[in-house]
This record gives structure tokens, C-alpha cells and sequence, in this order.
């Protein structure tokens, strides 16, 4: 039984793991109690030295100076201001305005805000809510299908995990050892093409599905010129002199600019055109920019400053992630005070809750590190290392197998023990047989975006589901009846972006290129060079040392004893 024990230890520490959770112990606790018991166990039964777990403490010292971590607080905190900034009701009532007169125009406004948000607060929560309160009562009132409403809302609102400034980013840098700007810079691309996959399939259902996606009744747009026109016209020769403007400026600009950085910069030349120009036709009222080119400027400009005061510095090199993230919160802050938005029973509410969310990712880390500790210590990564290495078909059978794990254990797992269990097992792996760990970790973030749709413990289905209706009620606008949404349609809904997401994740590993790797690469220390530098400096001071004693003018006899000894063998005693 001691040898089964001994041969067999890492596997049955995971299944131990495995099953404390399913009987709902706390996780960090389940992480922390499971790697204590084992690591003494692995030293009564000689499997680990005491001393391998002398190292925990410094592992503990180590979470607490990690200034990577000081990013969550930040940005978690910057995402529960902007909340209450009204940020949010203002976008959605003026893009609403904008798409609506078109088939499917208010989940185009979702979507699109959806994403503002997430590059905004980077927190599924706050962008849920914020778009199931002010959203989903107008998609109601005007006859959009409850599935499409409901499954609209939450993906739109997870986009916050792969669209920087994402939390689980930070959290999967960490775990990877790779830098929080270059996954900032790998997951720019993959979140947006993410956002027209859901764009598409919008558009795919009001072609085929008219009705689950009317347009806004004429009564319903308010923002109209005197003369009753939408004044699309205007607005549309503004953009398309920005978007000029920022192709020009991305023209200009080196052609070994990484993307990511020509695409913020560009951007930001483009709204600064589009928001001079609206200024000047304010202050002199020219009349040149109608009330709705006007409008869209006016309410886009604050999103997209606090995108370039957080993204633009980090991908500039101006600021680190938690530089960024620590002006992103100031920037927050900001904004809510300039709106009267905010006062301080808001501002204890936001504190506390960053502090429970920071607390909770921390004891997380802490039991995970205990985990971890005592895995390696009974040779676990080796195991893990034989049982993925051995699939058939290299690379890729390893990443079709990670990814239907991760997704199975997305259904049970949120995306921070995801990160902080599995992540650790198979990034080393990852590492040995090739795979960038700057596109890995892209890749299983996209995956993990999954965690907060699937059917029945989506967060983000809950995160709905808390601010849906759940009696039939009478709108207030319109006076008619609108019945409850239920949570089977929820599910139903949120079923084809939880398969527009595994689809991200088949293009990003058909076409790796989508995701930029491009970032700082840390320098690679060889040892063997080191050591062979080493020797040949020896060698150098030693024949220096050996012509200075040669000028002298005596000579050691020792030393001659000793050469002719090299030099001739036989006399050696």
C-alpha cells in the first residue's frame, strides 16, 4: 500500500482536490488543506524533504510583493466608479439612437458598448448590470426575442475578459511569468474580431429572424434635427474625415510600429479631429455638425479618453499595467465627480467591494501557491508533463486536449480558479514542446471567457438574471404588457455566443498570426555561456598574473617545479 502511495501521489492529490470541491468547500481553502495534508504525508512517507516546504514562506513574501497583483484592485475599483459614472446610460441611449432606425440597431448598441465598457472597466459584473438595467427594458418594450436580448447582453458584457483591461489577463500573466502588456498587446485583435463575430451574427438573425430584431419605431428616436431628419448624413462625413485622419496618421508612422500601439495611436488622432471639430461647432455655432454627429462625439470622448489614459500608456511604454491601472481609477474617479455622480455612501460601496474581490483573488493565489508547492514536491509536474506530452499529435492534440478540459471544468469553475489550479500544470508544458505562452495565454483566456456563459453556472447569466424581470409587468412608456423573462431563456440565448466563442478559439489556433506576440521578450541567460565567459576571464587574469611574476626579478621555485612537472610526467612523484 506505501508503494502504491508513493508511485502514485500526484494523481490521487489532484483527485483529492477534485473531490473537495465538489462537495463545496471553499476553494482556497480546499487548495490550501489538500496541499498541507499531502506535503506532510510526502514527508512521513520520505516522498519530500522537510525542508522543500521551508520554502512556503518566501513563496507567501513573494505573492505580497508582487506588484503585477496591485493591477486587480485597481482596475476592479476603476470598473465599480465608472458604474456609477453614468457612463454607461449615456452611451447606450445615444448609440441606441444611432442604430436604431435599422434591423437589430439596439443589440448593434449593446454590442458596441459592450465593448467600449470592457476596454473601460474591465469587469463582466459592472457591464451586465449596467446593460440588463438600462437595455433590456427598451429591447422589451419594442418586441426584440427574449433569447436574443438576454444572450445579447451577457456575451456583450464578457467581452470585459479578453478586451484590455481584462482582469484575467493580469491573472494569467502572473501564472504564465510573462508580462501583463505583451498579453494586453496578444488579446487587442482576438477581442475585437471576437466583437464582430457577435456583429455578425446579428446581422445573420435579421435576415433570417426579422422579427426577433425590430427596428425603433419613428415615435421612439428622439434625437432628430428641426427639420425632423436623423442627420446621419453629417454625422457620417465626420467619420469619414477622422477615419481618414487616423490612416493618414498610421501611414505616417514607422513601419516597425507594432500594431496594437499604431492602432490606439491612430485611433486617438482620429477622435481628436472628430472632438475639435464638434468643439468648434459648438463654441461658434456654425451649425455645420448636426445633433446627432454632435451627440455621438460629445458622449463617445470620455470612454475612449480613459481607453488611451489606461491602454495608450501601457502600450506606449509610457506607464506600466498598474501605472495604467492606477490612473484608469484616478481617470474614473474624475469622470464621476465632473457627472455629481457620486458621493461617499457610493464611495464606501465601491471600496468594499474592491477590497472583498481583492481578498478573495488573494486567498485564492495563497492556496494555490500551498497547492502548487506540494505537487512539485511529490514530482506532479513531471506527471502532468508525461500524461500531455504523450498525446498524438504534437502541438495541436495538446492544445485540442487543454481546450476541451478547460472547457469542461469552465462549467463547474470560474475563470479565477481556472487560472489559478490548471494553469500552473500545463504552462510549463506548454513552454517545453513550443507553444508561445504570450498566444497560450490568449488562447485560454478566450476559452475561459466561456466560464461566464455556460449553462447552468454562468456568472454572467446570473449577473442577467438578477436585474431581468421575473414577473409580468406593464412598461411605463408604451403602457402595454411585457411578460417575465425566464431563465431557460436566458440559457437558450446565451447557447450560440458560448459557440461564436469556441470558434475564436479554432481561429486563433488555425491562424496564430491573430494574436501579437511581438512584445518585450525578457533576455535569456545561458548558463553554459556564463560559465565558459567565466573560465576564459580566469584564463586571462591568470596569464596577466603569470607575465607580471615573470617580469620580476626573482623566480618562484615552486612554480618552476611545477612546470616542468607539467611538462614532463615522469617526474611527477
Amino acid at each position: 500500500m506505501t508503494e502504491f502511495l508513493i508511485a502514485n501521489m500526484a494523481p490521487i492529490m489532484f483527485v483529492s482536490l477534485i473531490i473537495f470541491l465538489m462537495f463545496g468547500y471553499a476553494v482556497s481553502f480546499s487548495l490550501a488543506a489538500c496541499g498541507l495534508f499531502f506535503g506532510f504525508v510526502g514527508v512521513e512517507l520520505g516522498v519530500i524533504q522537510a525542508s522543500f516546504l521551508q520554502s512556503l514562506p518566501l513563496r507567501m513574501f513573494g505573492i505580497m510583493q508582487n506588484d503585477t497583483l496591485l493591477a486587480i484592485p485597481f482596475f476592479t475599483f476603476m470598473g465599480l466608479i465608472l458604474e456609477r459614472s453614468g457612463m454607461a446610460e449615456d452611451l447606450l441611449d445615444t448609440i441606441g439612437q444611432l442604430f436604431g432606425p435599422i434591423r437589430g440597431g439596439l443589440a448593434f448598441a449593446v454590442i458596441f458598448v459592450g465593448a467600449m465598457l470592457a476596454a473601460t472597466t474591465g469587469v463582466v459584473a459592472a457591464s451586465v448590470i449596467s446593460m440588463g438595467l438600462i437595455s433590456l427594458p427598451i429591447m422589451l418594450r419594442y418586441g426584440y426575442d427574449r433569447r436574443i436580448a438576454g444572450g445579447v447582453i451577457a456575451a456583450s458584457g464578457t467581452l470585459a475578459q479578453i478586451i484590455p483591461p481584462s482582469l484575467v489577463l493580469i491573472v494569467l500573466a502572473d501564472q504564465l511569468g510573462r508580462s501583463v502588456g505583451d498579453l494586453y498587446k496578444g488579446a487587442f485583435i482576438p477581442g475585437f474580431v471576437l466583437t464582430g463575430l457577435y456583429v455578425g451574427y446579428i446581422v445573420l438573425i435579421s435576415f433570417i429572424k426579422p422579427q426577433w430584431v425590430p427596428a425603433l419605431p419613428p415615435e421612439a428616436r428622439t434625437i432628430k434635427e428641426a427639420d425632423g431628419t436623423s442627420g446621419l448624413r453629417s454625422l457620417s462625413i465626420l467619420t469619414l474625415v477622422s477615419l481618414a485622419a487616423a490612416i493618414g496618421f498610421a501611414k505616417w508612422l514607422p513601419d516597425t510600429t507594432p500594431t496594437d500601439e499604431t492602432i490606439v495611436v491612430s485611433m486617438c488622432v482620429g477622435v481628436g479631429v472628430a472632438f475639435f471639430a464638434a468643439i468648434i461647432n459648438k463654441v461658434t455655432k456654425m451649425g455645420l455638425l448636426s445633433n446627432m454627429a454632435e451627440r455621438v462625439t460629445f458622449v463617445l470622448i470620455p470612454p475612449l479618453a480613459l481607453i488611451f489614459l489606461v491602454l495608450g500608456t501601457i502600450f506606449l511604454g509610457i506607464a506600466t499595467p498598474t501605472e495604467g491601472g492606477a490612473m484608469g481609477a484616478v481617470g474614473a474617479l474624475v469622470m464621476a465627480i465632473a457627472r455629481n455622480r457620486i458621493d461617499m455612501k457610493l464611495m464606501r460601496q465601491a471600496m468594499d467591494s474592491t477590497m472583498k474581490l481583492s481578498c478573495f483573488v488573494l486567498f485564492i493565489l495563497i492556496g494555490a501557491t500551498v497547492f502548487s508547492l506540494a505537487f512539485q514536491g511529490v514530482d506532479g509536474h513531471i506527471w502532468v508533463e508525461h500524461l500531455l506530452t504523450g498525446l498524438p499529435g504534437g502541438q495541436l492534440g495538446f492544445l485540442i486536449v487543454v481546450n476541451i478540459l478547460v472547457f469542461i471544468l469552465a462549467f463547474f469553475l470560474d475563470f479565477f480558479e481556472l487560472a489559478f489550479i490548471i494553469i500552473p500544470l500545463i504552462g510549463p508544458v506548454a513552454e517545453k514542446i513550443g507553444i508561445d505562452l504570450v498566444w497560450f495565454g490568449v488562447l485560454l483566456a478566450v476559452n475561459m471567457q466561456t466560464s461566464f456563459m455556460h449553462p447552468p453556472f454562468g456568472f454572467a447569466l446570473f449577473y442577467l438574471r438578477s436585474v431581468a424581470p421575473t414577473e409580468d409587468y406593464v412598461d411605463r412608456v408604451t403602457k402595454k404588457p411585457i411578460k417575465k423573462i425566464t431563465i431557460e431563456q436566458i440559457y437558450w440565448g446565451a447557447v450560440p455566443f458560448v459557440i461564436i466563442q469556441l470558434l475564436m478559439v479554432a481561429l486563433i489556433i488555425a491562424f496564430p498570426g491573430i494574436v501579437s506576440t511581438g512584445g518585450s521578450k525578457e533576455p535569456i541567460v545561458d548558463a553554459e555561456a556564463v560559465m565558459m565567459q567565466m573560465r576564459a576571464e580566469s584564463d586571462a587574469q591568470a596569464t596577466e598574473a603569470e607575465k607580471t611574476e615573470n617580469q620580476g626579478d626573482q623566480v618562484d621555485p615552486v612554480k618552476a617545479l611545477m612546470e616542468s612537472m607539467k611538462d614532463d610526467p615522469a617526474k611527477k612523484p
